[in-house]
């Protein structure tokens, strides 16, 4: 998650072999591609957290 980025609220997920934006309201990959299998646990964890990484998303990109 970066300060200062652009809408929809969203996470990079990072590793050798890929890098994807994943929205936080559906958990859908936005933008880069990998296999479901590849981003599982990750995206598993994001569910559990997904209201505080909303919050946090929402703190980190507040335009003003």
């Amino acid at each position: 998650m970066y300060a200062d980025d652009h809408s929809p609220p969203h996470l990079h997920l990072v590793a050798p072999d890929f890098h994807v934006l994943v929205r936080l309201s559906d958990l859908r990959v936005i933008a880069g591609e990998s296999r479901r299998a590849q981003i599982a646990e990750a995206l598993a964890w994001v569910h559990t957290h997904q209201e505080s990484l909303t919050l946090r998303w929402v703190e980190l990109n507040k335009r003003g």
